[in-house]
């Protein structure tokens, strides 16, 4: 007996995000390494977002990366995703240290402990997961406007 065989379209022709990842072992990771993966994959994005947002984004991977390789002996790993709407950039940094961050209260006097406070103030989202090696964070940050020429 022969069945006819019919097709179906389960999913929607949808733009796929856009998608960046490093990862690196003990010892440090060059943070500018970690801004210029942020810059690469926002550089790829239509309409390109304005610089500010690309500025708050790195500023962003640099404060999550620099806490990672500071508290965490490593491996950690850094995640990038801009949806296709490209309304925004999630930042995902993974290392092994089972301590969460914390904010310390704001004092202008001290030298560092300034990071968590710069990253709150530029994302929209932040998120810590708990994992069975240490922990994820991840923040959103918007993207907004136009790069002017």
């Amino acid at each position: 007996m022969d069945i006819p065989l019919r097709t179906h379209t389960t999913t929607q022709d949808r733009p796929a995000p856009l998608r960046s990842s490093r990862t690196w072992g003990s010892g440090v990771t060059s943070i500018a390494d970690a801004r210029d993966a942020v810059a690469t994959l926002l550089s790829r994005v239509e309409p390109a977002p304005d610089r500010r947002s690309v500025q708050d984004a790195q500023l962003v991977v640099s404060e999550l990366v620099t806490n990672a390789t500071k508290h965490a002996p490593g491996p950690c790993e850094l995640g990038l995703e801009v949806p296709p709407d490209a309304s925004q950039v999630r930042i995902s940094v993974t290392d092994t240290s089972a301590e969460q961050p914390r904010r310390r209260p704001p004092d202008p006097r001290r030298v560092g402990g300034h990071g968590l406070h710069l990253v709150t103030m530029l994302s929209s989202d932040l998120e810590v997961t708990p994992l069975p090696r240490g922990k994820r964070i991840t923040a959103t940050v918007r993207l907004t406007g136009r790069q002017s020429g």
